[in-house]
């Protein structure tokens, strides 16, 4: 069973991997903001959900606190560019 899980784990880290280079490239590259925050959410809720996984897998609850957090930031992130991009200020 252990072997299986590492397998399963070296097989789905392979498109995680693929997925986090290809939103590096489109936030570096981006040509419009609404573009670059995209990648950058992609790549949070990604590393959130890979995270959580870790989590399971090591059967570890605390380690499911980064991950939460780490989506949160995300949804702020989305909130604040959010009204930028309508309003053009960022405040409250």
């Amino acid at each position: 069973m252990v072997e299986f899980t590492h397998l399963l784990f070296a097989i789905l880290a392979a498109p995680y991997i693929a997925a986090v280079l290809m939103y590096t490239a489109r936030a570096v590259k981006g040509p419009t903001v609404p573009d670059i925050i995209l990648a950058v959410d992609c790549m949070s809720y990604d590393l959130a959900v890979f995270l959580a996984l870790l989590s399971v897998y090591y059967r570890s609850p605390l380690m499911i606190a980064p991950a939460i957090l780490l989506a949160l930031w995300a949804y702020l992130l989305d909130v604040f560019a959010s009204k930028y991009l309508v309003s053009k200020e960022v405040g409250a």
